[in-house]
């Protein structure tokens, strides 16, 4: 069942339920922080992009997760297999960073005096600027990119949780953004055109349940001269309603079923660096997956913890529009991830 939400309206009930769980192309529900009924601490809201090529990347992250405020920078070099992350913790935000209630408009500017990271979007362009003095080994950082809102389809998704009925995910991910800046690191600037660069925006505001586990995939850039991104995901809350689960074709939205992610296994392991595969129910997405770099990740204090890979690689395969028509993708840049939280 993928079931659309039609009907513009509030996000959540006045019991702070979802008013109705599934799938949009835009942010048709509206959402309010106020409306929340559930522990202010359980409140997890961000903002991540990503930003890359062929040949490097660059992911940003201004994150309020009501007791713990994360903010992140990761430099990706595809052609050297080098990447780094660096990610300042925040106690207690609880709202403080105001993030924005929608994805079309409005700034986020998060930082101290050692480091800083702004998001400002005017409805036209989202402009991502960024410095850490000491990024890694004393050296600096500094970002400026300028990404072009196309203003057309993106992936919209509002997830109940059955364990909590005032727990929710409304989450949209919007693809194939064309960018256009540059990031200096370590003598070397990564320059970012938007004919060959794309970014993906992740805008999530929840509350969440403590202990749950996602898997996640995406991809944006040319296809044949055409803009062509994809969305897959799938792990957590109820999603009867409705998966997460499109393609992008020029900037217009074309809705898939069930999508599985085939981890490799070694010695009863996931072994993320070796080819994966991608299956659907409904044969329209049908993928191998050669990684390239595996951006992994494994926070553990017990009470909390994070065990996240995110793995950079090519895409093989075909994926077939709403209209039957087939596309064929080849060393399609993109990433997949499985994350484990406690939080």
């Amino acid at each position: 069942m993928q079931h659309e939400i039609k009907t513009k309206g509030p996000l959540l009930t006045a019991e702070g339920t979802l008013s109705e769980a599934g799938y949009a192309t835009s942010l048709i529900l509206d959402y309010d922080r106020k409306a929340i009924k559930a522990n202010k601490l359980r409140i997890k809201e961000w903002d991540y992009y990503y930003i890359g090529n062929d040949r490097y990347g660059v992911a940003l992250t201004v994150a309020d997760n009501g007791y713990m405020g994360l903010d992140s920078v990761s430099l990706l070099d595809f052609q050297t297999g080098w990447q780094h992350t660096n990610s300042p913790m925040n106690i207690m935000p609880m709202g403080k960073l105001n993030l924005p209630p929608t994805s079309e408009a409005g700034d986020i500017e998060s930082g101290n005096r050692k480091y800083h990271i702004s998001f400002k979007n005017d409805g036209k362009f989202r402009c991502l600027n960024f410095h850490m003095d000491n990024f890694i080994d004393g050296k600096p950082i500094n970002g400026d990119i300028i990404l072009t809102n196309h203003n057309e389809d993106s992936m919209v998704i509002a997830t109940p949780f059955p364990e909590k009925k005032t727990a929710f995910y409304y989450n949209q991910k919007i693809n194939c953004l064309p960018a256009r800046g540059s990031v200096t690191f370590d003598g070397r600037t990564y320059i970012f055109d938007p004919t060959d660069s794309f970014a993906v925006l992740d805008w999530g505001r929840g509350v969440w349940t403590y202990e749950n586990t996602w898997y996640w995939g995406s991809a944006s850039g040319m296809l044949d001269g055409v803009p062509f991104g994809f969305n897959i995901g799938y792990g957590f809350g109820d999603t009867s309603a409705a998966s997460e689960n499109m393609l992008f074709y020029n900037n217009k939205a074309h809705k898939l079923s069930q999508v599985k992610f085939n981890i490799p296994q070694k010695d009863g392991q996931d072994d993320f660096l070796s080819p994966w595969t991608f299956t659907s129910d409904d044969g329209r997405f049908e993928m191998d997956f050669i990684p390239v770099m595996n951006r992994a990740s494994n926070t553990d204090f017990k009470v909390l913890c994070s065990d996240q890979n995110q793995v950079f690689g090519k895409f093989t395969g075909k994926a077939v529009l709403d209209d039957g028509t087939v596309l064929e993708l080849k060393d399609f840049m993109g990433f997949a991830e499985k994350v484990h939280n406690k939080w």
